[in-house]
């Protein structure tokens, strides 16, 4: 090739190059190739449906991707994978074949990376085992869906409040969003609001007329149904409703029932009372809690005398779950905190209410020794239930708060917290300045007396030691008391009849130490021990010899 070919070769590719450049700079935009675009979180992951098998993993994209969700048991190590290949900004896929009671953590992506996750903010504890008794916590919120500074404060008191045991699972007592339940205002209300529980714990909700814009006739299509993933099919425990309205699931010994007093029919015949009793009737758990919108007894902002949502709810709802041997009724649509006694059989106006409806006219308050005793260990017929008003998570709005059926009522901003495991459930009322406004128990079966306490040892010679407690309890068969040389291993010195509260010991060794303790009995069991207390003989004195 000679030199003229060559130089004629070189100009040529230049002049190609240039027209590539002006081509690729005068090409409209619309016929430029598009750049590849990164997904990102616009919802942040959330639980939903948890079995003691399965969890829904829900999140958004701001772009249509695939969903893979990794997952484990050790943090840095997620060796599962569920995927599901369509291509959508609304992730929702189930974990399943997981193991009850068992921390899992979790990362959240598509195939082209994952987005968020695998930290302690993104694990879960799945369900117990049904029937199982183990510790329980339960946070409530009613009426939060404010998106203020009094639902944050509420928000905080609870995030603050002692953390002896992880969240199990919470609840949301409708009006979860204000004004009308759009998707923004979830958005702002929920998901901006309580990320780090969402992705931690299952929520529960309950539908409120805040989420259905006041309307009573709803499309499939209203942001509460598209948002939450609810049991329809009885996946979670309890009896199949065909409905994501209402539902009910289990949660070791507890059986949840949650109800729509909004939307559904509230007649006694209707779908939904006639699945009510279905499903009470199915259920072999310990422990009942049922909970909806509109309160069947309250004196706030909503009157249940005047109002038929509520009216309906009470004459309708309320034998039904009575007669299945309910516990706790959680309810909120009045923005205060009002709490009924221990009751039974008022289905009426709050004139006709009566002592007699009163299984237990006391406070509920087991640091004095009043909590509230429901004789039999299972759900049986009209034992009696407490009935909570919780609607003052987001705003308070007043009332003459006095229905007679409440032993108490507070116009201030708070949560539930309950407590539960085996036949004991404690629940609270948080403010949002992080006091406890309220507090109740509910025991379950047969019990033991209360534990005596006030023990005080008083050497009176050197071979004998006198005992004296003070008794708190009105059924125990009698007291038992055990003594100690070491302070750690008690044997039982003795024993006395009911309402004694002394006891002397004899033949003890001179100048030596000893420790005791006492407690009370009955045919149900023994209480815990009272307070321990010592006290060391005297001395042997010698004897002088004329």
């Amino acid at each position: 090739m000679n030199a003229r070919t060559v130089r004629f070769l070189v100009i040529a590719l230049a002049l190609a190059l240039v027209a590539v450049v002006v081509a690729a700079r005068t090409c409209p935009q619309d016929e430029q190739v598009p750049q590849a675009q990164s997904a990102a979180l616009t919802r942040r992951p959330y639980l939903q449906d948890g079995t003691p098998t399965s969890v829904v993993v829900r999140w958004r994209t701001s772009i249509a991707t695939n969903t893979r969700v990794r997952y484990g048991t050790v943090p840095g190590a997620l060796s599962f994978e569920a995927d599901q290949a369509s291509s959508l900004t609304e992730h929702a896929i189930a974990l399943t074949n997981l193991i009850p009671a068992t921390r899992y953590y979790y990362a959240v992506g598509s195939s082209d990376g994952l987005l968020e996750g695998d930290d302690e903010d993104h694990a879960f504890v799945t369900a117990p085992a049904p029937g199982t008794s183990s510790p329980v916590r339960i946070w409530v919120l009613g009426d939060s869906g404010t998106a203020n500074n009094d639902a944050r404060r509420v928000r905080d008191s609870y995030y603050a409040f002692p953390r002896a045991r992880q969240t199990s699972l919470w609840l949301m007592l409708g009006d979860n969003a204000y004004e009308s339940g759009k998707d923004s205002e979830y958005q702002k209300a929920v998901f901006d609001m309580y990320p780090t529980m969402l992705s931690r714990s299952v929520l529960w909700p309950t539908i409120g007329n805040h989420d259905t814009a006041q309307l009573q006739s709803v499309p499939a299509t209203l942001p509460y149904f598209e948002i939450f993933s609810l049991p329809t099919a009885g996946e979670a425990g309890g009896l199949a409703s065909g409905t994501e309205r209402y539902y009910s699931f289990d949660y070791g010994n507890i059986h949840f029932i949650c109800l729509d007093s909004m939307t559904s029919d509230r007649s006694r015949g209707g779908a939904m009372m006639t699945w009510l009793a279905s499903d009470l009737a199915s259920t072999g758990e310990q422990w009942i809690i049922a909970y909806w919108h509109h309160p069947p007894y309250s004196k706030g902002s909503h009157d249940s005398d005047s109002d038929p949502q509520l009216a309906e709810m009470r004459q309708n709802a309320l034998p039904i779950l009575e007669n299945g041997g309910v516990d706790l009724v959680l309810s909120g649509h009045s923005h205060s905190y009002e709490r009924s006694f221990l009751i039974d059989g008022h289905y009426g106006k709050s004139s006709t209410f009566n002592n007699a409806m009163k299984k237990d006219g006391g406070s509920g308050q087991s640091q004095s020794g009043a909590a509230y005793h429901k004789p039999s260990a299972v759900p049986e017929p009209h034992e009696g239930a407490v009935y909570a008003v919780a609607g003052s998570s987001g705003q308070v709005s007043g009332g003459s708060l006095n229905h007679p059926a409440m032993f108490i009522s507070l116009n201030t901003l708070g949560s539930m917290v309950i407590d539960l495991e085996g036949s004991r459930l404690e629940a609270r009322f948080l403010r949002d300045d992080g006091s406890i406004g309220d507090q109740f128990t509910i025991v379950k079966g047969p019990i033991p007396p209360t534990a005596p306490d006030g023990l005080k040892a008083t050497a009176i010679s050197s071979a004998r030691i006198e005992l004296r407690w003070s008794d708190h309890s009105s059924d125990e068969d009698g007291f038992r008391i055990e003594q100690s040389a070491d302070g750690r291993t008690f044997v039982q010195a003795g024993s006395v009849a009911a309402n004694i509260t002394s006891f002397q010991i004899d033949g003890l060794s001179p100048g030596t130490a000893y420790t005791f303790r006492v407690d009370a009995f009955n045919a149900e069991g023994q209480s815990e021990y009272s307070n321990v207390s010592g006290a060391t003989t005297e001395h042997a004195r010698r004897r002088v010899h004329p």
